[in-house]
């Protein structure tokens, strides 16, 4: 599986992180960050949790 991360500038000139699958695909956009440095610190906390965090389920039960 290799997906990649995206930093862009979005309309209002903050910067964001995307996250695209192998497929070219967009899978998540983060929050607004100040600045580059910003959005690559939150990359790596993205990857330390998704490298062992848990899943909690949060959905409705009809």
């Amino acid at each position: 599986m290799a997906g990649h991360f995206e930093v862009f500038t979005d309309n209002g000139g903050a910067c964001r992180v995307r996250l695209i699958d192998e497929f070219g695909e967009e899978l998540a956009v983060s929050t607004a960050f100040c600045d580059k440095d910003a959005a690559a610190r939150a990359i790596y906390t993205f990857r330390e949790i998704a490298a062992s965090g848990l899943i909690e389920d949060h959905t409705s039960r009809f």
